[in-house]
């Protein structure tokens, strides 16, 4: 059982990554959103999250500096990149900064719950 947090400016695709994790069967409590990097900090306030999904390209703070931020402050969970940035580069710089992993769009649930269900 977890608490999750995605992260990305798209509504639709906040939306679309909530239904995939609950159709993936894997054991979420609540799932918490932002619109960006710096809504995420904010939503992280005062919460137990067990896991963060989070885009790379963001208006605002973009995923590198909110995983930054987020390591910065000492936090430990698990960040999980969800991003059509595919390249290399983009994706090592997100594991040097300190993502635990990355998934690329478009995912089917069974790839989230491949990637994500030993992280809950």
């Amino acid at each position: 059982m977890g608490n999750i947090l995605i992260v990305d400016d798209s509504s639709t695709m906040r939306k679309i990554i909530s239904r995939s994790l609950r159709q993936a069967g894997l054991q979420v409590d609540e799932i918490y959103e932002a619109g960006d990097g710096i809504e995420g900090l904010s939503v992280m306030e005062g919460k137990t999250i067990h896991l963060i999904l989070s885009d790379i390209n963001m208006p605002n703070m973009d995923g590198m500096e909110f995983i930054k931020c987020v390591r910065a402050k000492g936090v430990t969970t698990p960040i999980v990149m969800i991003t059509t940035e595919g390249g290399e580069d983009i994706l090592k710089e997100a594991l040097n900064s300190g993502a635990s992993d990355s998934i690329k769009k478009p995912f089917t649930p069974d790839q989230l719950n491949e990637k994500l269900g030993g992280l809950l």
